[in-house]
């Protein structure tokens, strides 16, 4: 089963298939079944080109494998994810020549 730990919306820089990418949809996804547990940092770059505009894009997807092992949910676990999930997604973004305006947040955040 698949969770979305953590999910939010933020103004973003970059360019992908030509496309100028002004939002940022930042995650941390848990997937869980028959005994094992990962962990995804992922980060996926949109358009927004206006204040409705949440369409996201799959071009522009990239995520990075933080755990996978025998387990459960847990909560110490997702915490400490959540606290080098900036630094992660950073590098992520940095690869793809983009970046995401942390101090810019376009929705509140989700948890589940």
């Amino acid at each position: 089963m698949e969770i979305n730990v953590y999910e939010r919306y933020y103004e973003a820089e970059g360019s992908f298939s030509g496309v100028a990418r002004k939002g940022a949809l930042v995650m941390l996804i848990g997937d869980s079944g028959a005994g094992l547990i990962s962990y995804r940092a992922a980060v996926t770059f949109f358009p927004h080109r206006d204040a409705d505009d949440f369409a996201v894009s799959y071009d522009a997807y990239f995520e990075k494998e933080l755990f996978s092992g025998k387990g459960r949910r847990s909560r110490k676990k997702e915490a400490a994810f959540l606290e080098g999930l900036r630094d992660t997604v950073d590098a992520l973004s940095a690869e793809h020549g983009a970046a995401v305006l942390w101090d810019r947040p376009l929705r509140e955040e989700r948890r589940g």
